[in-house]
């Protein structure tokens, strides 16, 4: 019995090493190829290369009256730049917002300044000036800034006063307000400069 023993201990160390090496390889394969860690990893890179937009899309929208008012809109910022005379000049047509032009939609019909408007959608443009500023509602809206802007497809111009923020406006900004029944005013926004143009529902 005594030789039995002996004989059969070396392949008894043999197997229980061979088990033990092969426990600690899938160890290490299972936390090489852990299902989760390119998922971390992907994110993270994602993460830090996904960079904010310096103009990103917003949107503007209240109900004047039974009337949902809807304005579309690339927001930029000041960071330090001069804007009306500057960065936006005077005397030109500007998508009044950053990327494709910015967009107002009414559900039903209306008068801006009393002109009419039917319901639809339209391209928001303006002409800045130092004292006042054009307003324009297009029939045009799809496209980029006022790269294919044709004032023969104005539906709408009228002006409006500039009126001087006392607090710089740092992105630039719309402003959909009820004002009484079926009356509202839409506002622009940005540094120091607001202008208005008032809505009624037809």
């Amino acid at each position: 019995m005594k030789i039995v023993k002996t004989s059969l201990l070396p392949f008894a160390l043999t197997a229980l090493l061979f088990a033990c090496g092969n426990v600690g390889n899938k160890g290490q394969e299972a936390h090489n190829h852990h299902p989760d860690a390119e998922h971390v990893h992907n994110d993270a890179e994602s993460q830090t290369t996904k960079k904010k937009s310096l103009s990103p899309r917003t949107a503007a929208m209240a109900m004047i009256g039974s009337n949902h008012v809807h304005i579309d809109y690339g927001s930029p910022s000041k960071r330090g730049r001069m804007i009306f005379g500057g960065l936006v000049g005077y005397g030109t047509v500007w998508a009044t917002g950053a990327h494709k032009a910015t967009t107002i939609r009414f559900d039903e019909n209306g008068a801006i300044n009393g002109e009419n408007i039917p319901a639809g959608k339209y391209g928001l443009f303006t002409i800045p000036g130092e004292s006042s500023w054009t307003i324009i509602i297009s029939k045009d809206w799809d496209m980029h800034l006022a790269d294919d802007y044709n004032e023969a497809n104005d539906l709408v111009r009228v002006t409006s006063p500039v009126n001087k923020l006392d607090e710089v406006v740092e992105s630039l900004t719309f402003e959909v307000q009820q004002m009484e029944n079926n009356k509202g005013k839409i506002i622009i926004k940005w540094d120091q400069t607001s202008v208005s143009f008032d809505l009624e529902n037809k």
